[in-house]
């Protein structure tokens, strides 16, 4: 059988960081000092004379973990296509451990793991056949791992793939993108066709993951209550851009989401409004009894600031 395959599907065979609030593109000392696993500079790229990434600038550090968050249509898929080279942007360019993201070496392209958020494993083998043909590219391959998520997460080892429902391909397509143990970990809506108990299994395994090995991981989601479980950052793609990067508990913290009449949020100072959705602003640095009168204030929740920020 002859399969022909994406780079992230089978490489050729051969051998935390920010801290503190700041809007995007602000540099911290803490992050100057890593070299970023991933690295997005002025990306740009449209369908039909729509943009959807406009200059966008992102940086992922070693041993980040970021939920990757954006209204439905917004890019997201875009752009992580576009951070590991399987989209090629039209302006800009990423780089993957230094290296340009469409022209990685044999190294560079096995520190990586992927899950796309439409399966794509071959329907005709079972879960033995397909982990045995990929780990045949990977030096550093788990086994073990391999063998107890098989277990734990009831996989039948015997059956066509072609037959299994729809999160246990999911499952499965998880499994292969951890078993070599990569550097930076990529996953498109992981865990859209889980149930809340492979949900929470999955978000358990991915924080041992990171927590063992300093693994890099973005992924996004519209499970916002999954993304609080495990996302150190958070990211916001808005009108095709990073709007805003932060740690997740500091954002939450350190913001204020303020609402009321047009005329009292004028007179708010404008350094410290982050961003704006109709007559709730959000705003930092600025406490409840420095506020005009008139409006009301509250700590955001993470869908306040999908909200706004997105």
């Amino acid at each position: 059988m002859s399969l022909n395959l994406p780079w992230w599907r089978a490489p050729r065979a051969s051998a935390p960081a920010n801290a503190g609030l700041q809007l995007h593109g602000q540099a911290s000392a803490l992050a100057a000092a890593a070299a970023p696993s991933a690295a997005a500079h002025g990306l740009r790229l449209g369908y039909g004379g729509k943009p959807v990434l406009q200059d966008t600038d992102w940086q992922l550090q070693p041993g980040q973990v970021v939920g990757l968050l954006g209204r439905n249509g917004s890019g997201k898929t875009t752009l992580l296509e576009c951070l590991l080279g399987l989209r090629d942007p039209q302006a800009g360019q990423v780089l993957l451990f230094g290296q340009p993201a469409t022209r990685l070496d044999d190294a560079a392209r096995a520190r990586i793991g992927y899950v796309p958020q439409q399966s794509d494993l071959f329907e005709e083998l079972n879960a033995d056949e397909l982990l045995a043909y990929f780990r045949s590219f990977y030096p550093r391959w788990n086994a073990a791992k391999v063998d107890g998520l098989l277990s734990r997460w009831e996989l039948p080892r015997d059956i066509p793939i072609g037959r299994l429902s729809g999160g246990q391909q999911q499952r499965l397509s998880i499994i292969r993108a951890l078993a070599h143990e990569p550097d930076l970990l990529v996953l498109d809506e992981p865990v859209a066709s889980l149930d809340p108990l492979a949900r929470r299994d999955f978000l358990r395994e991915l924080i041992e993951q990171v927590l063992d090995r300093g693994t890099t991981v973005v992924f996004s989601t519209h499970i916002l209550s999954d993304l609080e479980r495990v996302a150190f950052q958070v990211a916001f793609l808005q009108a095709g851009r990073i709007a805003l990067q932060a740690p997740l508990d500091q954002l939450v913290d350190e913001t204020l989401l303020v609402q009321g009449p047009e005329r009292q949020l004028m007179q708010l100072p404008a350094d410290s409004v982050l961003a704006r959705h109709g007559e709730r602003w959000l705003l930092r640095g600025v406490g409840e009894s420095a506020l005009p009168g008139g409006l009301i204030a509250q700590k955001p929740t993470l869908e306040d600031l999908f909200e706004v920020l997105t």
